[in-house]
């Protein structure tokens, strides 16, 4: 598996013509089910406020939502009603 892992990081790397540092780490834990994955929802979530031009603070203001909830959101912490 770890030579798997080696094998994907490189070709990773081949693509961007550039050594990634962390990224075999990033990988090792993605396998192991470390960390967060982003979800449809999450980039639902983001790409509404970018397209709005807002930042987080004035687009949660705007739907009436607490910032550090529409942080959790964007981040994957807590998933936003309907998703």
């Amino acid at each position: 598996m770890q030579k798997e892992l080696v094998r994907y990081a490189g070709a990773i790397e081949d693509d961007a013509g550039e050594v990634l540092p962390g990224l075999r780490q990033a990988l090792s834990e993605a396998k192991a089910g470390v960390g967060r994955m982003t979800t449809p929802e999450q980039l639902l979530v983001r790409q509404a406020r970018q397209k709005s031009g807002l930042t987080q603070a004035a687009f949660a203001e705007r739907i009436s939502t607490p910032v550090a909830t529409l942080r959790d959101w964007e981040q994957g912490r807590f998933q936003a009603p309907g998703g």
